[in-house]
């Protein structure tokens, strides 16, 4: 419990140290923190539409191989 409470109040006191620092840095700083979440944004969204994609392909893949191993069960039943 206590590892706990001590990682909360460090990371409590981390995003309180950010706050202030971007709250008294200038604008330009404050720009460059912005265009750094944003970039991270768009990677992270690129990521998981990667991601989806390959999703989607490998499923795809599969599915067809459980159609062509049906087919040839079917094909293999309807000989005997």
């Amino acid at each position: 419990m206590g590892t706990k409470k001590n990682g909360l109040l460090a990371l409590l006191g981390l995003g309180a140290l950010a706050w202030w620092k971007y709250k008294n840095a200038t604008p330009e700083e404050k720009q460059a923190v912005k265009d750094t979440i944003n970039t991270a944004k768009d990677n992270f969204n690129k990521f998981g539409s990667d991601l989806k994609s390959k999703a989607s392909e490998v499923a795809s893949q599969v599915q067809n191989k459980l159609d062509e191993a049906k087919t040839s069960a079917e094909n293999t039943a309807n000989q005997n």
